[in-house]
Formats: C-alpha cells, structure tokens, sequence
C-alpha cells in the first residue's frame, strides 16, 4: 500500500478530514533533511599556522603581508568519524576531524595583491542524540565559519600564523520522507526588476528644465 492509498479520504484523496484549521487543506508527503541533533562551538584558535597552497599569482615575491582569511564554503568535510553509543543515555559521543577550506589574501613584497588558499583541521568531540539503527543510514555533516581577524607571516616556513575565529556546528541528519500538512502551493509574486530601481530617481526628472520667471522689478532671475 502506497501513502497515497494509506492516508486518502474518503472524500478526496490526501484531503485533511473534517473542518480545515487555518487553511490546511490537504497531507503532503515531502523529501527533506530531517536533523536529529545539532550542537554549536565556538573557539578562537591562536597562532595556527596556515600553509598556503595554489598561490596567485604563482612565486609572489616574500616577505607577504596579511589582507585577510575567510573559509571559502559554509560546510566542512567530515573524516575519520567515530560514533560511540552510550548504554545509558540516548547521546553517543560523536567523534571527528572537519577540514575547512580557507582562501588567505595578501600582498607580496612588491605591493602585489594575491590570494592562496590553506585548510583548517580541527578534531571534534561532542554528544549528540543519535537515532537506532535503520535501513536508511544517518550521517554526520559539519556547518562551519573561520575567518582570521589578524596574522603575521613566517620567513622560515613561508606560512601565515593566524589567529582564527572558528564556528562549527555538528548536525546528525538523514534524508527522510515525511508526511505534513499543506496549506497548498506557494503563490510567488512577480518579481521587480533591479533595473527600475536603479534608474527610478533618474525617471523621475521633467523631461526639460524648468524655468524660472525673473523678478521684473529688480531685474534678477
């Protein structure tokens, strides 16, 4: 039996029974990342040294001086994942490496702007709720933000030592089908082009300048 026979009416089909409650009007079923647990940390991280990859342009000429450092995705990748269920509690101590890719901007030493790119590696280890084992597996995805508010660079090993801002937010979740209530489609509005916008005070001007009738009894305009 599908969810379509499962859950139809005997009315209409996928029809919310008896009065609708604020415009529902019918079962949806959806695809959607369902999250189980999440969990935020916050850290700022002194002198880690950022080795600098993919430089451009290519042999920038040393010393460098630090612009700026910002990780280049919102989403870290996630290795060497270890999930230890606790007998007594409904948490599991989730284990992990998040590696997050950083683009670092600079100038060499003839004024030259370039950029590099470097990889922040952190280990994690948080509780997190973690569902019973199921056909559909669950996973372990890390939402992340560095940015380095400072950094100075290093003539030995030719890598900025930063310090990092780091927020990372570790979320259990699995892609899932659930049935919901809908209040029906979405009505989308046209939307008002940019262009418009930008010429709207330029439209607004009279065609022709505006004269002004001069003061005869003085002579001035």
């Amino acid at each position: 039996m599908s969810f379509y026979s499962n859950f139809q009416s005997d009315k209409c089909p996928g029809a919310i029974t008896g009065n609708p409650l604020n415009g529902l009007t019918e079962k949806v079923c959806i695809q959607v990342e369902k999250v189980f647990d999440a969990g935020i940390r916050q850290t700022q991280i002194e002198n880690y040294s950022l080795v600098l990859t993919g430089q451009t342009p290519a042999d920038p000429t040393l010393p460098l001086t630090f612009i700026s450092a910002r990780s280049l995705t919102s989403e870290g990748t996630v290795t060497n994942l270890v999930i230890d269920r606790q007998s007594d509690k409904p948490c599991a101590r989730v284990q992990a490496t998040v590696s997050i890719p950083v683009e670092v901007l600079y100038t060499d030493a003839n004024g030259v702007e370039g950029t590099a790119t470097a990889t922040v590696t952190l280990n994690q280890d948080v509780f997190l709720y973690v569902p019973a084992p199921s056909i559909m597996p669950f996973n372990v995805k890390a939402v992340v933000s560095v940015v380095a508010p400072d950094a100075t660079f290093d003539t030995t090993t030719g890598n900025f030592i930063a310090n990092l801002c780091v927020t990372i937010i570790m979320k259990v979740v699995m892609p899932v089908e659930l049935l919901v209530p809908s209040y029906g489609y979405c009505v989308i509005p046209p939307a008002q082009e940019y262009s418009q916008e930008v010429c709207a005070g330029f439209f607004e001007l009279p065609l022709y300048p505006q004269t002004r009738p001069c003061a005869c009894q003085t002579n001035k305009c």
